[in-house]
């Protein structure tokens, strides 16, 4: 026999599941709420360029060299998967590594996420299309930059302390005639996405944080970034390469 009324419970009436229903619920909003806020904490510890505080860290800080000649060059990625060539890109022009003529500007010669195979041996770096559907690697990154004649030293992040790292990035950003990429893992620094490759322009020492010029400026500013959080990012498995990421440090 059938019926639409919900059995019975001895000792429990349909009132009570109801009330207990609701107060499960209640208890469950209140913990994702509480999640969400921590998340959000965390993020604000991201301080974005374009604010008093950021524009403050950025005038105080003494390592700085890299800043304007990067900033000259800052440019969006061309695509979702373009951020390893817009860095690039971005290195190439602000280091005045000699370009080849764009059509459409004369005889004006500068490097563009178009032309940026010119001049390489194609059996020695990955393909541009296949870079459009999967991004690349630390390493690919690195032989993509080598073909254009500059000296990169790829450091993997799993072989940085949180000091090696700290020296490293003040070396370089001290030098204007050096530059450094990193590739790092957006949530360890409590951003959506995964992968990621961008310059780093700056760092701040009173407060121990460094400068990303975010080339998908369409999704996030350029930042400020305790130099632990990178630290942890740096230091995640890429799964494509199966190898931690890390950062290059860039030369003539």
């Amino acid at each position: 026999m059938g019926s639409d009324i919900a059995p019975r419970v001895p000792g429990l009436n349909p009132t009570d599941l109801g009330q207990r229903f609701r107060s499960r619920l209640r208890i469950a909003l209140v913990v994702v709420l509480t999640l969400s806020a921590l998340a959000e904490a965390k993020a604000s510890t991201l301080v974005p360029l374009a604010t008093p505080k950021g524009m403050e860290l950025l005038s105080t800080s003494r390592a700085t060299a890299d800043y304007g000649p990067l900033a000259q060059e800052f440019l969006t990625q061309a695509n979702l998967a373009y951020c390893g060539v817009a860095s690039s890109v971005m290195v190439l022009n602000s280091l005045q590594i000699p370009a080849p003529v764009v059509p459409g500007y004369g005889t004006y010669r500068f490097w563009t996420q178009e032309n940026l195979w010119s001049g390489i041996n194609p059996q020695s770096v990955i393909p541009a299309e296949q870079v459009k559907r999967q991004g690349m690697t630390l390493s690919e990154l690195a032989a993509l930059l080598q073909g254009h004649g500059l000296k990169v030293k790829q450091v993997h992040g799993d072989t940085l302390s949180l000091a090696s790292l700290r020296q490293h990035l003040i070396e370089n950003l001290k030098n204007p005639s050096d530059r450094v990429l990193i590739n790092y893992d957006r949530q360890a620094l409590h951003q959506k996405g995964g992968g990621h490759i961008s310059p780093v322009a700056a760092y701040h020492a009173e407060s121990d944080q460094v400068l990303i010029l975010d080339v998908a400026r369409y999704r996030y500013p350029t930042v400020w970034v305790p130099l632990r959080d990178l630290w942890q990012a740096l230091r995640s498995i890429d799964r494509s390469s199966g190898k931690s990421r890390g950062m290059l440090l860039i030369s003539r």
